[in-house]
C-alpha cells in the first residue's frame, strides 16, 4: 500500500501553503462503498446543483486532507468531530476510519436522501467489530440551525460555500466558530478557477455574489488560517483551508 505523504511548500500571508500529494487508502470494506453514493450524488446534482455543489463527490485526497486534523489530534478526552455537508459520505468513510474508537461524530446533512444514505453508513460503522464506544449521529437539517448543546475539537465542512449568497456564508461560518471549542479546527474546501470562470461565464450579478463570498472567506483565512493545501488529484482540483479558533 502507497504512504500518503503531504509535502510543505511556503509560507504565504504567515499561512502554510501546502501541495497535496496524499495517496489515501482502500476504504474499510465493512463500510458501504463509494460507487453507488458516486450515482445518488450525480443525480442530486442533476436535481439542484446549487446545493451539492459538484458533479462528483470529494476525491479519497482531498477526503484525506479534510481529515486530517482528526488524525493529529491528541487530547485528554474523547474527540468530538462535527461534519456538516457530507452528501454520500465520501468524506465521513475517511473521517470513520480515523475516527478513534471512543470519538464521537455529529453528522449534519440538509438533502433527506443523501441523509438515508449516511444512515445505513453509520449503522455499518455501528455494526462494526472492536465494540466501538464512540458516537455516531446523524442529524437531518441546515448546520447554521443544528443545535448541538455543545462543542467540537474538529469541524469538517462539505458545504459549497461559493454556491451560496454571502450573508448565508456569514451565518454558516458564525455558525461553525461557536461550534469549535477553542482550540479546535475547522477544515473546509472550495473547487480552484470557480471565481475566474464565473466572471466569464456567469452574469454580472453571478459574478458579483461569487466574489463577495470569496471576499467573507478570505476575511476568516485571514483571521484563522493555518495551513492551506491545493489538491490537484481531486474532480475538479480543490483548495483546502484549516482554520483554527
Amino acid at each position: 500500500m502507497a504512504r500518503g505523504r503531504i509535502r510543505a511548500a511556503r509560507r504565504v500571508s504567515s499561512v502554510a501553503v501546502m501541495n497535496d500529494v496524499v495517496l489515501s487508502p482502500p476504504p474499510s470494506p465493512l463500510l458501504p462503498g463509494r460507487r453507488a453514493g458516486g450515482w445518488t450524488f450525480l443525480r442530486e446534482a442533476a436535481r439542484d446543483l446549487r446545493t451539492t455543489g459538484a458533479v462528483a463527490p470529494s476525491g479519497r485526497a482531498l477526503a484525506r486532507v479534510l481529515t486530517e486534523p482528526v488524525r493529529a489530534a491528541r487530547g485528554p478526552r474523547p474527540l468530538s468531530v462535527l461534519e456538516a455537508g457530507a452528501g454520500t459520505g465520501a468524506v465521513t468513510r475517511v473521517l470513520l476510519a480515523r475516527l478513534p474508537g471512543d470519538g464521537e461524530l455529529d453528522i449534519v446533512e440538509a438533502n433527506p436522501r443523501f441523509a438515508a444514505g449516511l444512515d445505513r453508513l453509520a449503522a455499518a460503522y455501528r455494526a462494526g467489530p472492536g465494540g466501538r464506544a464512540g458516537r455516531v449521529a446523524v442529524h437531518r437539517g441546515l448546520v447554521e440551525e443544528f443545535g448541538a448543546g455543545r462543542r467540537y475539537d474538529v469541524i469538517v465542512s462539505g458545504l459549497p460555500l461559493t454556491n451560496f449568497a454571502p450573508l448565508q456564508v456569514e451565518r454558516i461560518m458564525a455558525r461553525y466558530l461557536e461550534l469549535l471549542r477553542p482550540g479546535g479546527t475547522l477544515s473546509y474546501f472550495a473547487y480552484l478557477g470557480t471565481g475566474a470562470a464565473r466572471s466569464l461565464l456567469a452574469s454580472r450579478a453571478e459574478a458579483r455574489r461569487h466574489a463577495a463570498v470569496e471576499e467573507v472567506m478570505a476575511g476568516y483565512q485571514r483571521r484563522y488560517g493555518v495551513a492551506r493545501w491545493r489538491v490537484w488529484a481531486n474532480l475538479p482540483p480543490a483548495g483546502a483551508w484549516h482554520l483554527r479558533r
